[in-house]
């Protein structure tokens, strides 16, 4: 890994200050217009722990909001681990191969959430380990992108959630983004650094700050440390992008997960809005209308390229509707709100 970082450094990446090996871009902030015709991004926020065993996928069935026994080789899934409130602890990116099944999420909760999955194991025949070490992640978006890892890879995982495998690692298509496909791949660093010169040269060079940028541009979430056990699922969105099965037996939660999906209207979402300062996950966003108490809470922010951030806000459905929602106070910076990339349910609205 620091040979890695070594060589990203080399190649004008900036690397944080605190030893963490975080590449947040490469000494310029991007936004939509410099990404949307192609980029490779390291992303260095995600951790990964595999899940091993005979009753590897069982265990976890029993645990996340999502089918975790049926998910094929061939796929992906989003999922929760929610706590007995129904609030979500982790999101994770989730797929598996005859071994393990792999979860991926943010790296900041990833010790304390894989102490605490363990900690149900119990008789399962079920082992959890960090998975991230030796592997580096890199992400590619963009009109190009499809272009610059055909060489690489020859066919490529088709649509959203779907993966590969194949000799140079895991390559996964994740949602789109700015029109395009999205990829990350998972790679050893020396698989990675050969690649590089040429998915530099066919697409632009950025951080992880990039990569998230457009994560929230395709409506993802991520739980963070700073939004643990905030959010029932459907506050951020996360049935709406298949992340949770209300087909599959109980997990913790559960409960009024579903009550939450089919008793009295859902009255929270989670919206894409641009804001001229600095925002991060976490804060507070309140209604002009309703200046006393908040309306709802940043889930994920990353730089616009313009000096503000673009961000997913979760907030009352009122707030989404009035349009008037200023950032930690009602005298505020203003948010200004963006089309989502898919349709709110509704019957929410």
């Amino acid at each position: 890994m620091n040979n890695w970082n070594e060589y990203l450094s080399s190649q004008g990446a900036r690397l944080a200050q605190d030893g963490s090996g975080h590449v947040p871009d490469f000494g310029n902030s991007l936004g939509v217009a410099d990404l949307a015709p192609g980029f490779v991004a390291p992303v260095t926020d995600q951790g990964l722990i595999a899940v091993t065993g005979d009753d590897a996928a069982s265990f976890l069935h029993n645990q996340l909001t999502n089918d975790v026994e049926h998910l094929g080789l061939a796929e992906a899934r989003l999922a929760g681990y929610c706590t007995p409130k129904g609030r979500l602890q982790a999101t994770f990116l989730m797929w598996r191969t005859s071994e393990s099944v792999f979860l991926q999420l943010a790296r900041d909760i990833q010790p304390a959430l894989q102490k605490r999955l363990s900690m149900f194991v119990l008789r399962a025949k079920a082992k959890l380990s960090d998975a991230a070490a030796g592997q580096v992640l890199l992400g590619i978006g963009g009109a190009a992108a499809q272009d610059a890892l055909a060489p690489l890879f020859g066919a490529l995982p088709p649509t959203p959630y779907s993966r590969i495998e194949h000799p140079l690692g895991t390559l996964i298509r994740v949602a789109d983004a700015f029109g395009s496909a999205r990829y990350q791949w998972l790679a050893t660093p020396e698989a990675a650094q050969a690649a590089w010169p040429a998915l530099a040269a066919a697409l632009r060079p950025a951080g992880t700050d990039a990569w998230r940028l457009a994560d929230i541009h395709a409506g993802v979430p991520q739980v963070t440390l700073k939004t643990q056990e905030q959010f029932v699922p459907q506050m951020v969105n996360f049935e709406l992008l298949g992340g949770v099965n209300f087909k599959k037996g109980c997990y913790p939660g559960q409960e009024i997960v579903a009550r939450s999906q089919y008793l009295g209207k859902l009255k929270r979402r989670t919206a894409l809005a641009a804001i001229d300062a600095l925002a991060a996950s976490g804060e507070e966003v309140f209604a002009v209308g309703d200046p006393d108490q908040p309306c709802g809470m940043i889930v994920n922010s990353a730089p616009n390229g313009s000096g503000g951030v673009d961000a997913l806000v979760e907030m009352k459905l009122a707030a989404i509707g009035q349009g008037e929602v200023r950032l930690g106070s009602a005298s505020g910076v203003p948010l200004r709100l963006l089309p989502m990339p898919y349709a709110l349910d509704a019957l929410d609205l």
